[in-house]
């Protein structure tokens, strides 16, 4: 979805829409939504009760996900999901993304990067044949000097990891993960990210509402 702010600049609404049926990691917690409040009668309004993961759909995973001893995603700095942002294609083979298919597309400065993987991204249905990046190309992305690294598939690690390099890697550099957005439409470039995560004060992760502007 797109549309166009007061200055003309376009938006692209990069997260995916929380609705029942939405797939998640298997095991994990269904979205669902009760409505117990209705608009009828001697009620005003309508109220929802919610019940969903911390990692339902696009969202942000706090160091305390992977990190004993990692802060929440409540006490977590804004900085890395505010500013200029590039996209980049990372559609080849394996289930690692090798530095090699980034490096030379990598532009000098860039602080923020989201990986495109997915053609057009499964909405209806999960897979675990999905693509996360290999620890080489986080380590040269932390040592490049970027503090978000983003994704449209749902983890830095394959489903069945139990030793989390990627998620490993990303806390040896102190960057921010984005994970589960949606990417299709955007052609690579710069943008401006804007995708801070909800304030759950004590959670490993929260939902984003992330988008991008152009500059």
């Amino acid at each position: 979805m797109t549309e166009i702010d007061e200055a003309g600049r376009r938006i692209w609404d990069i997260s995916q829409p929380l609705r029942p049926g939405l797939p998640v990691w298997p095991g994990d917690t269904a979205y669902q939504e009760e409505r117990t409040w209705l608009l009828e009668g001697d009620c005003p309004v309508n109220v929802s009760r919610l019940t969903l993961s911390t990692h339902s759909g696009a969202h942000a995973d706090a160091p305390l996900h992977y990190d004993p001893a990692g802060e929440p995603i409540g006490q977590v700095g804004l900085v890395p999901y505010l500013g200029p942002a590039q996209v980049i294609t990372a559609q080849g083979a394996g289930e690692r993304i090798a530095l090699s298919e980034v490096r030379a597309q990598l532009r000098p400065g860039v602080r923020r990067v989201l990986l495109r993987t997915y053609d057009r991204f499964p909405h209806d249905a999960w897979r675990s044949d999905y693509r996360c990046p290999s620890t080489e190309l986080v380590d040269h992305l932390g040592a490049a000097g970027v503090v978000l690294i983003g994704i449209d598939s749902p983890s830095l690690d394959p489903e069945t990891a139990k030793d989390l390099v990627g998620h490993q890697a990303v806390r040896r550099w102190r960057m921010a993960i984005l994970e589960g957005l949606v990417l299709d439409g955007v052609e690579d470039g710069l943008y401006e990210l804007i995708a801070p995560p909800l304030r759950l004060e004590g959670a490993d992760a929260a939902p984003v509402r992330a988008i991008l502007r152009s500059l």
